[in-house]
């Protein structure tokens, strides 16, 4: 886990790598950075985190939410949804990694 993570922060972890930058992670990390995140919250870029077919990637710890196909449209409902009241976004989940919900 992220150092930064263990200290009491959040993290928002946004894949740079090569497939999720071709499908627009800068845009994304960008709309993270700009929102209106609370206080417990830190966004770092990351490198590749193993889901590149699904890109953009943003993974959310400790409690190890993964998103996939992120747009930069759907920061703005991530922020308010799961940042700040603690509602997964499960539209946005990754079937891989979150199997156990009934929609897949």
């Amino acid at each position: 886990m992220d150092e930064d993570c263990q200290e009491g922060k959040r993290c928002v972890l946004v894949c740079q790598n090569t497939s999720c930058r071709a499908a627009g992670s800068p845009d994304v990390l960008a709309a993270f950075e700009a929102a209106d995140l609370p206080e417990d919250v830190i966004v770092k870029p990351v490198g590749c985190q193993g889901q590149c077919s699904i890109a953009t990637t943003v993974r959310i710890l400790p409690e190890e939410t993964w998103y996939c196909r992120v747009k930069p449209s759907d920061v703005k409902k991530i922020v308010e949804q799961h940042l700040h009241e603690g509602k997964i976004v499960e539209e946005k989940l990754n079937p891989r990694i979150h199997r156990s919900y009934s929609f897949y």
